[in-house]
C-alpha cells in the first residue's frame, strides 16, 4: 500500500486522529482507513497531541536529490583514473575498484557510498 503522504491529505489524517482523541473512533479503525500498523499510528498520534496545529504529514527529504556537481566531477576523475588502468593490459586488473576510489575521495574531503560511485 502506498504511503500516507500519498493516499490521503494532512486535514483528513487531522480529523481521524481527532477522533481517536476525543473518543469517537477506535485505534482498528483508523488502523484500517489509514493502512498502518499500530507503532505506526500512536508516532502520527505521538505528533499530533504534540501540537495539532502544526501537525503535517508531508514527506520532508533529509538529502538533496542529487550530488553537487563538483562530487560528480570527482567521481569522474577518479573512474577516469582507474578506466585507464583497466585498459592497461600490462596490468592484471580488470575491474573497478569502488572501495578505493570511495577512499581516495574520501581523503579529499568527498563522502560517498560505494554504490553512489
Amino acid at each position: 500500500m502506498a504511503q500516507v503522504h500519498k493516499r490521503l491529505t494532512t486535514e483528513q489524517v487531522k480529523v481521524l486522529l481527532k477522533g481517536y482523541c476525543q473518543g469517537l473512533l477506535d485505534r482498528s479503525a483508523i488502523e484500517e482507513v489509514l493502512g498502518i500498523g499500530r507503532s505506526r499510528l500512536f508516532a502520527l498520534l505521538k505528533e499530533y497531541r504534540y501540537n495539532p496545529d502544526r501537525f503535517s504529514i508531508t514527506y520532508q527529504r533529509r538529502s538533496r536529490p542529487r550530488l553537487p556537481s563538483r562530487v560528480e566531477a570527482e567521481i569522474e576523475k577518479e573512474l577516469m583514473l582507474d578506466k585507464n588502468l583497466i585498459d592497461d593490459t600490462t596490468l592484471p586488473i580488470t575491474d573497478y575498484n569502488y572501495a578505493a576510489i570511495r577512499d581516495r575521495l574520501a581523503k579529499r574531503g568527498v563522502t560517498v557510498s560505494s554504490p553512489t560511485i
